[in-house]
């Protein structure tokens, strides 16, 4: 690499390739350093949805909205944690963000024509089309720089193989009961063993992994220089302005300004520990060099970090996974607790939250039921016909076997919910009362506890076949199963306080010249709240989007 670049951007995750693409698109030389050996951090691993509402994928739908619905929205969700320069900025440029990479890049989209905002109650909710995801993505375009690319979790694949929500994954859930499916899911399925074969690895590329590919292309035609395994040691100013990075190769120089877009502090064990609720029981998903780099490598000039957000974290459910190799693995459970004939319980037997609502709200309830000494942790539990139609955590719905998963542990299972209570170490009387209660009401379609159902996103959470609750069915055919389930997050959401341009900012609300940062380096846009799926990528492509363009034009 040369020591002197226009724009440095530190992280390569979906903040990182933004900033990056941008810049070079409006002509500066960029560099992009990277902590670990591959391309992608947390992104690479995520679902890959994106929050940007009034975006053009929706527009050419025929989704036109009120321009200020979204704004109500999140004034709603957010309360005091309103910033309106902030969610403003954002609002304006998420539009332009994506098209501007649909024009001028390799990164496409699909809409998520269908899918509504988590709190339809709220006004200003959306019912669909707010959210985009890249497009599927053929690895092979990548050419050489293919083994750049961080592959996905194995826990959240199918033998390396992501499939992603929507029409994806219900061919997958539905292709033992339906020919269309099942010839569609065998074409994937033989494309990827014989990927596997030839590649080693996937190369039908979904969710997370297509995002960070499309924009490693882009990047890589746009000449973006990439320096894998280098990590940032320090910050080079010359006066009060940021003009370079200090690594282990030395210094490299930064004509407009560095940013930071390392991924936050998920595994930073001092910071974690002084902010993080119950952080000794906390599980993260996001990938293990993601260390506070960002925010260390600021606060040494000055600059503030904020951490008075509603939560520190984007909680996720999560369920420890072993492997029968003995590796360790996590899985966020994202899609099952929406399902009709699954509760979530206490050690104590009960049901402590709607569990349809959003997986954040799920950590929210679990946290604040379990009172403080007792370990902070809850069960999923369902019966036989629920475990084979739609799986349960990583156990995968039939044809595939469960026995595995029960002889490793991860999975409990008795003849009977007493003898199922036992095997997990649950109050089983109460269990007994839970399940009864939760399935006279379920016949019924109803949820007199906690309303599981009575909104657009819990009932896209369940099941269009069930009535007349889409998300409720009894829990009564035997055997009974349940999965351990504790508090995870996929990143941070406090962070560095920026502006509307991604400019990091002290104490004092000045901008730092030449430094921003975008992704979970900078605090969430909403404060700490979660108003939709897609709410982690969405600021993250918008403000690293911000950030390059406002290097390159200062606009």
């Amino acid at each position: 690499m040369a020591g002197n670049f226009d724009l440095i951007v530190i992280g390569s995750g979906a903040a990182g390739l933004a900033a990056a693409v941008t810049a070079a698109h409006h002509g500066l030389s960029v560099a992009v350093l990277e902590k670990a050996d591959v391309i992608g951090g947390t992104t690479a691993l995520s679902g890959g949805w994106i929050w940007a509402p009034g975006n053009p994928v929706a527009v050419r739908a025929g989704i036109i909205e009120d321009a200020d619905a979204p704004r109500r929205y999140l004034q709603g969700v957010l309360g005091n944690a309103f910033d309106a320069a902030r969610v403003d900025a954002f609002l304006r440029a998420a539009p332009e963000m994506v098209s501007f990479f649909e024009t001028h890049t390799a990164l496409q989209f699909d809409g998520g024509v269908h899918i509504p905002d988590t709190y339809g109650d709220v006004p200003g909710a959306g019912l669909g089309g707010r959210s985009v995801i890249a497009k599927p993505y053929d690895a092979r375009r990548l050419g050489a720089a293919l083994k750049l690319l961080r592959e996905p979790l194995a826990e959240t694949t199918l033998k390396g193989l992501s499939i992603q929500a929507g029409a994806d994954l219900k061919a997958f859930m539905t292709a033992t009961r339906s020919v269309r499916s099942f010839v569609y899911v065998a074409g994937r399925v033989s494309r990827h063993i014989a990927d596997l074969a030839v590649h080693g690895r996937a190369m039908q590329l979904r969710n997370g992994s297509t995002l960070v590919a499309r924009l490693l292309r882009s990047a890589l035609d746009l000449g973006v220089d990439f320096c894998p395994s280098t990590p940032a040691l320090r910050l080079v100013t010359e006066g009060d302005r940021v003009s370079g990075v200090l690594t282990k190769n030395g210094v490299l120089n930064a004509r407009k300004g560095v940013v930071l877009a390392a991924g936050g502090f998920p595994n930073d064990t001092e910071r974690r520990a002084a902010m993080v609720p119950r952080d000794d029981e906390h599980l993260t998903l996001a990938v293990s060099t993601a260390t506070g780099d960002g925010a260390r490598l600021a606060e040494a000039l000055g600059a503030a970090f904020a951490a008075d957000t509603a939560t520190t974290a984007a909680y996720c459910p999560v369920s420890n996974v072993a492997w029968p190799s003995g590796a360790k693995g996590r899985f966020p459970h994202i899609i099952d607790r929406g399902k009709p004939g699954v509760i979530g319980v206490l050690e104590s037997g009960k049901r402590f939250c709607n569990e349809g609502l959003g997986y954040h709200d799920y950590v929210r309830a679990l946290l604040a039921a379990v009172p403080s000494g007792q370990k902070a942790r809850s069960w999923l539990v369902c019966d036989h016909r629920f475990i084979r139609r739609y799986g349960l955590g990583i156990v995968r719905p039939a044809p595939l076997p469960l026995g595995g998963w029960i002889r490793s542990g991860y999975l409990k299972r008795g003849a009977t919910v007493a003898e199922l209570a036992q095997a997990a170490g649950i109050d089983g009387p109460a269990l007994e009362t839970t399940i009864r209660e939760f399935t006279v009401n379920a016949r019924q379609g109803r949820d007199p506890e906690f309303g599981r159902g009575t909104t657009p996103y819990m009932r896209l959470q369940g099941d269009p076949a069930r009535g007349p609750n889409p998300c409720l069915a009894p829990i009564e055919q035997g055997p009974f199963y349940a999965v351990e389930v504790v508090p995870g997050s996929f990143g941070t959401f406090a962070g560095l306080a920026t502006d509307g341009c991604a400019r990091v900012l002290r104490a004092d609300g000045a901008p730092i010249t030449g430094l921003y940062a975008a992704g979970s380096d900078s605090v969430s846009v909403f404060g700490g709240h979660y108003p939709a799926g897609g709410i982690n990528l969405g600021p993250a492509l918008t403000f690293g989007f911000v950030a390059g363009r406002h290097a390159a034009t200062g606009a």
